[in-house]
């Protein structure tokens, strides 16, 4: 079987950072890689930079089709905050360093090298096996995923979809939890417009100062969040834990932090401005606002809810990105495989639905194909989900090596139980 740490050390080793994302050498390794295993490869991008693997090892009947998706595109990385080279991929005391480690040149490294196992021992499913690698996620997939399944439906359509967005043990109690995205917020930024009459600076009272009336409406967003709207996920979480938000904060603190963005719409306010000059009063000020919704909800429910904290006067709102986020049902038979291969490998922990406050491809997936059902998951018990959270996008981003074999075989078995 073909080595997960050795392939995720090549993997950071290829600059990726997005923008520019500059991803061809790194998919080119992977394809020739997968070629030389068996698979049918194609590359395919809006631009021959940014290419789009596609990977299929064809099934011998017509079973249903699994794609383990994931995306070869990082974040940046600031080596002087870092205490190992962030493209180095060097091992530590048993852990590697590097950006991507968790997001998510892992998942890459364990889908591709599980996918070149089973395809070099000579297994072949009833239905195909795709592995598919996209180019820019972590900006927002125009050239990866939203192209790929505009352009060419045909080559990454799928019953069955595996991608990142949760599986890091969760600690609870005498309890070991492993979280399953089942699926994503939606996304409804706005800008927020305050308006007044400019003046010089030296006379403030001739103005009248648009920058601040957004500091009550900062206030508000500071002193709260809009109620809850909670959605199939959270609401099975709940159901599976016993537990409300109320008696789940009272007995986890740090697990409340973690699920109270999963309930309902969220305001972050993020870039503000108002006067081009220094000495000029602004007639405009302006916010804008990361809005995040629970799956299904548009936006009646995010204005409403924006209202409800805002009040109703005082500013104008526009909407700068409406995507209305999606999930997938927690019963299937890939949620049984899963439960089953974890209970097997970690007797005594158990599976539990949660959303992703954020996004994945996989919500492009399910858009695109109403009947996939697409779960993000990632199979870690050697560090926590305390652990690897301030991990994602940040400094010293790394993975314990014993993970990396782990998820190797669980992406093996799910080919195996999915495929038949």
């Amino acid at each position: 079987m073909a080595d997960p740490v050795t392939l995720l050390q090549e993997l950071i080793r290829f600059d990726t950072v997005n923008p520019p994302g500059n991803e061809r050498a790194a998919q080119e390794h992977l394809a020739g890689l997968l070629r030389e295993a068996g698979f049918a490869v194609e590359l395919h991008g809006r631009t021959p930079e940014r290419p789009n693997l596609v990977a299929r090892l064809p099934g011998t009947g017509d079973g249903p089709t699994l794609c383990l998706l994931s995306h070869v595109d990082t974040v940046l990385a600031t080596p002087s905050e870092w205490t190992q080279d962030p493209w180095g991929a060097e091992i530590v005391d048993g852990v590697l360093y590097g950006r991507g480690a968790q997001d998510m040149k892992q998942q890459t490294a364990t889908e591709v090298c599980a996918a070149i196992g089973l395809a070099r021992e000579g297994w072949r499913g009833a239905g195909d096996l795709l592995v598919v690698v996209v180019v820019d996620e972590e900006t927002g997939g125009g050239e990866g995923a939203i192209w790929l399944t505009e352009h060419h439906p045909e080559l990454v359509r799928c019953d069955y979809l595996l991608n990142e967005g949760a599986g890091t043990l969760v600690p609870f109690g005498d309890e070991r939890l492993y979280p399953v995205c089942i699926a994503e917020k939606g996304v409804f930024r706005f800008t927020l417009r305050t308006t007044g009459r400019a003046a010089h600076a030296s006379m403030p009272r001739l103005g009248d100062n648009a920058l601040l009336k957004l500091a009550p409406l900062l206030a508000r967003m500071a002193e709260r969040q809009p109620s809850f709207d909670v959605t199939e996920g959270p609401r099975l979480l709940f159901e599976r834990l016993g537990l409300d938000f109320e008696q789940l904060r009272e007995r986890d603190p740090a697990l409340a932090v973690v699920v109270e963005p999963m309930l309902g719409v969220t305001l972050a306010p993020t870039v503000a401005r108002a006067s081009a000059k220094i000495n000029v009063v602004p007639s405009v000020a302006e916010i804008d606002v990361d809005c995040r919704v629970p799956p299904g909800l548009g936006r009646a429910e995010a204005e409403r809810r924006i209202h409800e904290v805002l009040g109703g006067e005082g500013y104008e709102l526009a909407f700068t990105e409406e995507v209305v986020g999606n999930g997938s049902p927690a019963e299937s038979p890939l949620w049984d495989a899963m439960a089953a291969w974890t209970a097997d490998e970690d007797p005594g922990s158990r599976l539990v639905p949660t959303i992703l406050p954020g996004f994945t491809d996989s919500r492009t997936f399910r858009a695109a194909f109403p009947e996939c059902v697409a779960y993000g998951f990632f199979p870690q018990r050697e560090m926590t989900l305390y652990e690897v959270g301030p991990l994602w996008h940040g400094a010293d981003e790394r993975i314990d090596v014993r993970d990396l074999a782990w998820a190797t075989a669980f992406f093996a078995a799910m080919a195996r139980a999915i495929c038949g």
